[in-house]
């Protein structure tokens, strides 16, 4: 019975050392590890989501795809009906042929009205020529007259003659005046159908923009999800279609305490486990820091100076980006799910 119970006795101290022992070996690698490591399992994989919206009004005619499919940057994925915008294309292209028949005419104009131009600056010539005779001969007539050498009716003719010359060489003058302001007219109006011409290839221009807005085409290369469209669905300008995700642009949001920060540093080296596929490790790497906190950053944040204060530990989001060799694995990642960080230090 004595045995039993010395026995018993030195069972205890073995157990009680073996429990030191191994509580002082957890302690040191507990505190080895989070002395060189800076631990958080509140974080989650992010990346660029893409909403793909309708810029034109019109009813679906077809869906190029499948929901939850990867599809290429600039691939037709919906077709609208685009009779509507095939017919004012044809309208602004006939508007534009119009504009240019326009300029065709003042073209034609301007040529009349510069023929007009030469004839008149002729004709002042001429007017000069016969002016200039007529004045002679009244001078004469007049010089004759006072010594009756001519009669007073060859003189009134002669007189008669010298009027009618200034008064056509007027008329020349002011003719050629205004066939040079006939130009500048016609002139700014081949600018104002120039102007017409710009206006109408404008609008040509804007109908093929609408016409292929009828094509709905991938702005990124992802896997499309959210599918809010159906097949002859009349849909507005502005409404949200489907979303893509972009694979190739992952990263992780990881939300620290306020009180880690102080030695995470841009460029620290990260392992991140997945929680959907425990046992594997990614590499990565920390890229940028939040501006604020997340609180902060909410749709309504906390007012401290209003109510019963209670500190609480923020939390800052820290961008980590994917340093992965292994492609295969990303592509089985999707924004939202959770990870565990561990940064060294």
């Amino acid at each position: 019975m004595t045995t039993e119970i010395k026995k018993k006795n030195r069972v205890l101290p073995i157990i009680l050392c073996v429990l030191l022992i191994g509580g002082a070996i957890f302690g040191v690698k507990e505190y080895n590890y989070f002395s060189k490591h800076i631990d958080t399992d509140d974080a989650q994989i992010d990346g660029n989501i893409s909403p793909v919206v309708a810029r034109v009004g019109g009813y679906v005619r077809e869906i190029k795809f499948e929901e939850n499919t990867k599809v290429s940057e600039n691939q037709i994925l919906v077709t609208l009906d685009d009779r509507d915008y095939k017919i004012k294309l044809e309208q602004a292209q006939a508007g534009r042929v119009g504009a240019n028949a326009g300029v065709g005419v003042s073209q034609a104009q301007i040529t009349a009205t510069a023929a007009n131009t030469i004839t008149a600056k002729a004709n002042i010539e001429a007017a000069r020529v016969k002016l200039n005779l007529a004045k002679k001969d009244f001078e004469r007539y007049a010089n004759l007259i006072k010594d009756g050498a001519v009669t007073q009716q060859a003189f009134d003719q002669a007189k008669a003659l010298n009027e009618t010359a200034q008064a056509n060489y007027t008329a020349s003058v002011d003719q050629y005046n205004a066939a040079v302001k006939q130009v500048g007219t016609t002139e700014s109006q081949l600018n104002v159908s120039n102007s017409g011409v710009t206006q109408r290839q404008s609008d040509v221009d804007f109908a093929k923009l609408q016409l292929s807005y009828t094509e709905i085409r991938a702005p990124t290369t992802g896997i499309v999800s959210k599918r809010n469209v159906q097949k002859g669905q009349l849909i507005q300008p502005g409404q949200s279609l489907f979303a893509i995700v972009d694979n190739n642009s992952l990263f992780v949001t990881a939300n620290f305490k306020e009180t880690q920060l102080q030695k995470l540093k841009i460029g620290l080296k990260v392992k991140i486990f997945v929680d959907a596929y425990p046992g594997e490790a990614i590499d990565g790497e920390v890229y940028n820091f939040a501006p604020i906190t997340g609180a902060k950053g909410s749709l309504l944040p906390p007012d401290n100076a209003t109510g019963n204060f209670v500190k609480v530990v923020q939390r800052v989001p820290v961008k980590i980006k994917f340093h992965a060799k292994d492609k295969a694995f990303l592509e089985k990642l999707r924004p939202g799910m959770s990870v565990k960080v561990s940064v060294s230090i």
